[in-house]
């Protein structure tokens, strides 16, 4: 369920991976409490010039902490047993960290 205050971000970041872009954004609620907004912004060409395909994900504060252990295991599944020896700092396609 969205909510209306599109234009209130009390945090965001950006990252930028060549036609994708990620923003992560925490935003007030209507009852007083937050809730964090996952989105992935894809550019594409429609004929005439661009347009964006967004993707939304909202992870409310009851869902929090099983969304970032979640994600924690994840992450370290991936680096130490599907790709142990990849260097994910080294890697320059995954796009820059920036403040909006």
């Amino acid at each position: 369920m969205e909510e209306n205050n599109d234009n209130q971000h009390l945090f965001s970041k950006r990252i930028r991976a060549g036609k994708r872009t990620y923003f992560f954004d925490i935003k007030p609620s209507k009852t007083g409490d937050y809730y964090i907004t996952l989105t992935e912004s894809i550019k594409k060409s429609d004929g005439k010039g661009f347009s964006f395909d967004k993707h939304k994900l909202f992870i409310y504060k009851e869902d929090i902490s099983k969304f970032s252990e979640a994600l924690e295991e994840a992450f370290i599944h991936l680096k130490t047993k599907l790709m142990p020896h990849y260097n994910f700092e080294a890697d320059t396609r995954s796009g820059k960290l920036e403040d909006i």
